[in-house]
């Protein structure tokens, strides 16, 4: 019967926090809300979801998640200094290939949302074959050492984790 319920828990849980971190109130409706929401997405996505992740290590992927944020955070204050202090000209936009070393679906998803959550960058595209993402960089005066930052920053941790 739980297993029917909540065929994600761990997905519930966080969609749940997220909606009331959302909503900046942690009050009666947010969480009731947001505990609402965490049932029925995931009851109504369960047929979607094949088989769970096969995550190897938790406490790398909670570290993941800290490098990620801190990455973030770091990236807002470059991208808004860029902005507040280069021209357009003094930028050096560019395409970059990151060929990938994961085959996981699932790591491969966490690696292009990684890079898309992080100002300054987007992950464009996948190659057919899935061994290699595109990436739009705002400012990367050399393509050679921000492909080696990715793979060694997320793509390094990402395959322990999957």
């Amino acid at each position: 019967m739980f297993r029917k319920l909540l065929p994600h828990p761990t997905l519930s849980l966080t969609l749940a926090v997220l909606w009331v971190l959302l909503a900046n109130s942690v009050s009666a409706g947010a969480v009731v809300l947001g505990l609402l929401l965490g049932v029925l997405i995931p009851l109504f996505t369960a047929r979607f979801w094949p088989d769970k992740p096969p995550i190897r290590s938790w406490r790398a992927a909670v570290a993941y998640g800290f490098v990620v944020m801190w990455d973030i955070l770091v990236a807002n204050v470059q991208v808004a200094w860029w902005i507040v202090t280069k021209r357009n000209d003094d930028l050096r936009t560019r395409w970059i290939v990151v060929p990938l070393d994961l085959t996981s679906p699932e790591a491969i998803t966490v690696l292009a949302g990684t890079i898309t959550m992080t100002p300054g960058t987007v992950s464009a595209d996948l190659s057919s074959d899935g061994r290699s993402l595109l990436v739009h960089c705002l400012n990367a005066p050399d393509g050679d050492a921000t492909v080696a930052q990715i793979k060694s920053r997320y793509e390094a941790r990402l395959k322990e984790i999957f």
